[in-house]
């Protein structure tokens, strides 16, 4: 069940979330290029499944699991893991950045799509800090293509998924507590990648476990966060904090791949943050 509006909770749960998926995005990469992406989904579900478990122990494994609207958790859930797959074959084929440059029109998406379906109104100031942090996001990418190719459109197809399943979560919320849709997640996850993941399995090394393990936890972090975040918040409201997941790619890109931003990078990033920063004084004012 939703609990009562605390946008700045939201925003910031948002933020843990994209910093958790950037680690994810940034693990994943290294891993697939020497293991199967079916693989890398099997392990991510069962350490999922893991999490999930534990987080629903407080209020019991079977109090947890029922639903309100199974169908409706069900159908999130499938959803979500095939978003995973789509972002995941994105990362064997396009460089980190190309894909998140195209991955960052799901939070004009997610405004649109939850105007049609939840009736939440985003009004003129949130669409303007939107479309500037969408500024700031062409800024830290400079789109530069190098060939129009059938790969660039898995990133599109994947925010389009993102979109909706963050849609689908917030109507989750109104009826499940973000326990429940955890467990939904993690439980769909793991039986739908069984039925694939052990086919291409290939016997990982010391630090591939490392990397495999690392991957699940940031993912299983980050979907906590993400539903926790929509339960506080509406959805079209914490969408602006969605574009620091670029900050951190970039940061993450460094760090992993010795990729150094650049001055249009660093322009770009405080963009972004400077249209989180606006919605958090819109929100603010709101909830005041």
């Amino acid at each position: 069940m939703a609990t009562a509006q605390r946008p700045h909770l939201g925003a910031a749960l948002t933020i843990l979330a994209m910093f958790s998926f950037a680690s994810l995005d940034a693990i994943t990469k290294l891993l697939v290029a020497d293991y199967p992406i079916t693989q890398t989904l099997w392990v991510r579900a069962w350490v999922f499944m893991v999490f999930a478990l534990a987080i629903a122990r407080k209020r019991g494994v079977a109090r947890t699991a029922r639903s309100a609207r199974p169908w409706l958790q069900g159908g999130r859930a499938v959803l979500g893991l095939v978003e995973s797959a789509v972002f995941v074959l994105a990362f064997y084929y396009l460089p980190l950045a190309d894909t998140h440059a195209l991955a960052s029109t799901s939070p004009l998406m997610v405004i649109a799509i939850s105007q049609v379906f939840l009736g939440e109104r985003a009004g003129l100031r949130r669409w303007l800090a939107v479309a500037a942090g969408f500024a700031g996001v062409l800024l830290i990418i400079r789109p530069g293509f190098l060939e129009v190719s059938w790969p660039l459109l898995l990133p599109l197809i994947g925010a389009l998924m993102w979109a909706v399943y963050q849609v689908l979560t917030r109507l989750c919320a109104a009826t499940d507590p973000p326990e429940t849709t955890l467990l939904w997640t993690a439980g769909v996850g793991l039986v739908v990648t069984t039925a694939a993941g052990p086919w291409q399995w290939q016997p990982p090394d010391a630090m591939a476990w490392l990397l495999l393990i690392a991957m699940a936890l940031a993912g299983s972090l980050g979907h906590y966060a993400l539903v926790k975040a929509l339960d506080f918040a509406k959805a079209a409201a914490v969408q602006p904090y969605s574009y620091t997941l670029l900050v951190f790619a970039a940061a993450l890109g460094l760090l992993v791949f010795g990729q150094m931003p650049d001055a249009w990078t660093i322009a770009g990033a405080g963009i972004v943050v400077a249209s989180g920063l606006y919605t958090w004084w819109l929100d603010r004012g709101t909830a005041a």
